[in-house]
């Protein structure tokens, strides 16, 4: 009895020490290159742009000349970073972040059904802090975990939730990307969700257009199409398919051909969400958006945390294992990765300058091979069957089959 005791706690221990040397490690980095944070410091910009009555979207900032890119929603939202002085903020944001894998991996516990035990939780917050996405969001002071907190809560609460749709709108309304949420949730047949995310989606833009009509005007009509703005899509740190293509076609723009790819892949991730188990669903949508979005940087993809948490729960260590190692390597930064040389890549380093959208290519294919396992029997109002294990089809016995119906 007292082994069994003392086990568990020395392995707590062990984790606690472990993270205390992860998050060490991670402040010595930080300090060593002076927390460049420059995404916060655009923030900041665009926060005082909106008190100081200053033109949003005609500003830059840092020596790489940074432009203002989200709604003016968002910007609206960053007034309050104007408060404090920037060596403060750079710490506000980092240690921010570092709370918010917290919350991260308690959420993707939850939804992927996982034990949120304790050295489960503290070793995975001191090997996520080194996922490729995690470290540069924390390096550059991006938003992109609070997005995904907002998203993950609002999509794991249970369907008869008070205001469920109301977080995914909000984060919609900070970046365009997590909208495809909302058509997820209408075309699962979840409509009150989906109008109410849709309702507070439109509330974000009606706000930015009472506080900021012309910043609004300019952005809704012409920076929204203006991708180019927040960087050259052929970088490798643009990990969508038109940063594939591009490098692959050695052009800075790929056109027809990506536009084609990413309406087959948007229609076909929408399709196989559908069929799915809810978790894969929402894992699916997400990795959809991140590939078929024009510019799609390696620290969005802060979405390999609940990936790993649902591998980790349907007992695929080695998957698990695998997926980690891609999200740990940072190949796209071993290859040239700015101007000129990242659109001449020979071919045998066109994987490495582009692991993201082949890994989530390939989830989209390993779902969509899965999905004759979870594929609906049409029921009277349409609704489907879905299994909770994509490697095992639904065993029907020769009665009336029980299912699990999605709502």
């Amino acid at each position: 009895m007292k082994y069994r005791n003392v086990t568990p706690r020395l392995l707590t221990a062990v984790t606690v020490v472990a993270l205390a040397l992860s998050l060490t490690a991670l402040a010595a980095l930080c300090v060593a290159q002076r927390i460049p944070v420059a995404d916060t410091l655009v923030y900041r910009a665009e926060g005082a742009a909106v008190a100081n009555g200053i033109d949003l979207y005609g500003l830059t900032v840092t020596d790489w000349r940074l432009p203002a890119t989200c709604p003016p929603f968002a910007a609206i939202l960053f007034v309050p970073t104007t408060w404090l002085p920037v060596p403060a903020l750079k710490v506000v944001f980092v240690v921010g972040n570092a709370a918010l894998l917290a919350l991260l991996v308690r959420l993707s516990c939850r939804f992927a059904g996982l034990p949120a035990r304790p050295p489960l939780v503290i070793a995975a917050i001191a090997a996520g802090l080194w996922l490729e996405p995690v470290f540069q969001t924390l390096l550059f002071g991006q938003i992109n975990l609070a997005l995904v907190c907002l998203v993950l809560w609002d999509l794991s609460r249970d369907e008869e939730a008070i205001g469920k749709g109301f977080a995914l709108g909000v984060a919609a309304g900070v970046k365009l990307t997590p909208a495809v949420f909302i058509v997820h949730l209408l075309i699962t047949g979840r409509v009150r969700a989906g109008l109410t995310a849709l309702a507070s989606f439109t509330a974000t833009v009606l706000l930015g257009a009472l506080v900021l009509p012309h910043a609004s005007a300019e952005f809704w009509t012409r920076r929204i199409f203006g991708t180019g703005r927040a960087g050259k899509a052929w970088a490798t740190e643009n990990q969508s398919l038109q940063g594939l293509f591009a490098r692959v076609l050695h052009t800075p723009d790929p056109g027809t051909v990506w536009l084609l790819a990413a309406v087959v892949t948007g229609v076909a991730g929408l399709w196989i969400a559908r069929r799915v188990p809810e978790r894969w669903g929402v894992l699916t949508v997400a990795y959809t958006a991140l590939l078929v979005s024009p510019i799609s940087w390696s620290h969005h993809w802060v979405w390999c945390v609940p990936l790993l948490a649902v591998l980790i729960a349907e007992g695929r260590t080695r998957t698990a294992a695998a997926v980690a190692a891609v999200f740990m390597a940072r190949t796209l930064w071993l290859v040239p990765h700015h101007g000129e040389p990242a659109l001449r890549l020979p071919w045998w380093q066109q994987s490495l300058a582009s692991p993201y959208p082949l890994l989530g290519i390939a989830l989209l294919a390993y779902a969509g091979g899965r999905t004759a396992s979870a594929l609906a029997l049409p029921g009277p109002r349409g609704e489907y069957l879905r299994t909770d294990d994509l490697s095992t089809p639904p065993e029907v016995p020769t009665g009336r089959p029980e299912v699990d119906c999605r709502p």
